[in-house]
């Protein structure tokens, strides 16, 4: 564990005169605290050791970022750690991402594990993937598990991007990690609070407005006291509590969880979330569902535009063939949200007209260049 600025200091000069690419991998504290702060950040290199940083009395590891800023960054997934790793100042300009490498060389299994054990011959030890990493101090078999992360990784992009290349497929792959990288982190959602499990058997507008208000309580107390939401209070209490529609405190706590000694002490905080959804006027109540600006679920197209479900129909059956001849899923060769947009409200049916609005849509040049044709004629078709 390097915990300090010295030995930060010092291993990012380890790095620097290390060569090859750097291997990287965060541990975070999903379900435990609230966010996807960075609690662990594993790094290694050839010739540098791996180094298994501690961000908690270590937020500024601009050292290290200088020291590898211009390598090629090795994650796996790295959707999910670019985020995290960037609130630290770890932002890499070249990646390699093992697990979008082995859906674009069409490996069955793209979990680490799999990959790892299907192309190096290794198991890798697992079991504390989703353990509270907040924890201090780490225990010893945890910080194992996460240098087995990074251990390997290296090897494991050699030996896909050796398959990659055989396939022809290295230049889709530089795309792709480009697109990562361009991305940013993910935009806000909308409407968080319909996320909650158990909202679709809410019957009216008027309980939406007290969940989202619930559902504000407890985010900001869960914030507040950097906790998950989840562990403040149960998405099932939130949904039973509004169902049950407590007319003041004390039957409020005669709910199951909230009879607990937690929740008896917040039981004025949660039945004043309540109360407030109850008595908002009906202007300000959400809409039954979320306000969207896509075309409609495609269980509804055949009513609404037997056309355009025809386009869609056309536009899948040619992407499944593309899929199975490149080994490559489907939702990797294009956005099946962009598909949905395109076959709904199609453009004119010709080729430059179709790519431009791919390419405006995020699509990659190599995807471009497959689907083009196909969606084309899809377009034709009604």
């Amino acid at each position: 564990m390097i915990e300090t600025f010295t030995a930060l200091v010092e291993y990012a000069e380890a790095l620097r005169a290390g060569t090859g690419p750097v291997a990287v991998d965060a541990e975070r504290a999903s379900g435990y605290r609230y966010g996807q702060k960075a609690y662990l950040v594993q790094l290694r290199r050839r010739g540098s050791g791996t180094g298994l940083l501690d961000p908690v009395p270590l937020p500024d590891l601009s050292a290290v970022q200088q020291a590898i800023v211009d390598t090629e960054w090795v994650l796996h997934a790295a959707n999910q750690d670019l985020p995290c790793l960037a609130e630290i100042g770890l932002v890499p300009t070249r990646i390699f991402d093992t697990e979008l490498a082995a859906r674009l060389a069409g490996l069955p299994r793209v979990g680490l594990g799999a990959v790892v054990e299907s192309l190096l011959g290794f198991s890798l030890v697992k079991g504390h993937s989703a353990a509270d990493w907040s924890t201090r101090p780490l225990p010893e078999e945890w910080l194992v598990y996460a240098a087995l992360d990074v251990e390997v990784l290296v090897d494991l992009r050699d030996a896909l991007a050796d398959i990659l290349e055989e396939q022809g497929k290295t230049e889709w792959a530089r795309q792709e990690f480009e697109a990562v990288l361009a991305a940013g982190p993910p935009a806000p959602k909308l409407d968080p609070w319909r996320r909650t499990s158990g909202v679709h058997g809410l019957r009216n507008r008027r309980q939406l407005g007290m969940l989202r208000a619930l559902w504000q309580a407890r985010d900001d107390l869960a914030r507040r006291r950097d906790v998950a939401p989840g562990r403040v209070l149960p998405d099932s209490a939130m949904v039973s509590a509004v169902q049950a529609d407590p007319v003041n405190e004390g039957a409020l706590l005669e709910l199951p969880v909230f009879r607990g000694r937690a929740n008896r002490k917040l039981v004025a905080h949660w039945f004043g979330a309540i109360a407030r959804g109850r008595a908002l006027p009906e202007s300000e109540l959400p809409p039954h569902s979320k306000p969207g600006d896509g075309p409609p679920p495609v269980n509804r197209w055949a009513d609404r535009d037997p056309a355009a479900a025809t386009r869609l129909q056309a536009a899948r059956a040619g992407l499944a063939e593309l899929s199975e001849k490149h080994a490559v899923p489907v939702e990797n060769l294009l956005s099946p949200d962009l598909v949905r947009r395109l076959m709904w409200t199609p453009p004119e049916a010709d080729p430059a007209t179709v790519a431009e609005l791919l390419r405006a849509g995020g699509a990659r040049e190599w995807q471009v260049g497959l689907t083009v044709d196909l969606l084309v004629e899809a377009i034709t078709k009604a």
